[in-house]
């Protein structure tokens, strides 16, 4: 359970939006949260909730409720434990832990729930950039192919320019776009037809690219579903998973740069937080793209 809850911060914030429906119930920042509404002490901005040895505790900074973890907090909630509770938990947050689908062999129909994982998909766009309107939608599958096998001369002849100003102008009358975060009518934030569930991070004027990568990679909270190196060779592109029906994607973003400037000393380009963030599609024949889409 803790491993599906990123170590019970799920269970907390799951829990804090019953009474807060319309609020930000947690901020993220490294190991620790940043105070918020305890509501079981009046709704007063005390409960610290933090990670410490790979479990989710708080403590209310009044002292009004006991210091716990995650599963303390939840029996505030649901006036239960032991079993009950986990299987509370199991079934209000859909873990599905220790599901098991019924199936049949031999010739007769199969009713095995499919487990191919969701597919995102977002939005393509032709160059120039001063094209709004999109091509289609795409997959991160058809990125993955796009980057690995086109726009080879383009990307070499980008990275040859010294000027900036130049450069910038190349890549925008040359260069193909997606705009990974949703899928729209034309690219603005207005005309979103639905969001994607994904995040793109841009990360620009690295001196260690190889080794930024491997720490997202490798990163405990945030699973990588795309890693690519950015048009201009010195900085990166990574595209993650969020649940925009827990908090908006403004939110998620910063959140989520607050993260990585605190454990990596990352920070993200801002423009990240706006859901119509163009993102130049160059070619990377080392892009990383998550196996359970291979």
């Amino acid at each position: 359970m803790l491993q599906k809850t990123h170590y019970g911060l799920n269970i907390y914030s799951h829990i804090l939006r019953f009474y807060y429906p319309d609020e930000v119930v947690l901020s993220l920042r490294g190991r620790d949260c940043l105070p918020t509404r305890n509501p079981f002490n009046q709704d007063r901005p005390t409960l610290h909730v933090f990670i410490k040895d790979n479990l989710a505790q708080h403590v209310d900074l009044e002292g009004k409720i006991p210091a716990g973890d995650c599963f303390d907090f939840a029996m505030f909630h649901y006036l239960k434990d032991g079993p009950d509770l986990l299987n509370t938990l199991n079934q209000d947050m859909h873990l599905r832990i220790g599901v098991k689908y019924p199936f049949y062999h031999g010739k007769m129909k199969t009713t095995i729930q499919q487990t191919e994982p969701t597919v995102p998909q977002f939005s393509f766009y032709k160059s120039p950039i001063s094209n709004i309107v999109p091509a289609g939608n795409g997959t991160l599958l058809d990125v993955y192919r796009f980057l690995k096998n086109d726009f080879m001369r383009e990307t070499h002849q980008l990275r040859s320019i010294t000027e900036p100003a130049k450069a910038r102008a190349f890549k925008a009358v040359n260069f193909n776009y997606a705009t990974f975060s949703g899928s729209f009518s034309k690219r603005n934030d207005k005309h979103l037809i639905a969001h994607s569930g994904l995040l793109c991070l841009d990360f620009d004027h690295l001196t260690n690219i190889a080794e930024i990568k491997q720490l997202l990679l490798k990163d405990g909270y945030f699973e990588t579903e795309l890693l690519f190196i950015s048009p201009s060779g010195d900085g990166l592109k990574w595209v993650i998973s969020i649940d925009t029906n827990r908090a908006p994607h403004r939110d998620y973003f910063m959140a989520v740069s607050n993260y990585l400037e605190k454990i990596y000393s990352l920070k993200p380009d801002p423009s990240g937080k706006d859901i119509s963030r163009a993102c130049f599609l160059p070619h990377d024949p080392e892009v990383y793209i998550n196996p359970k889409y291979l």
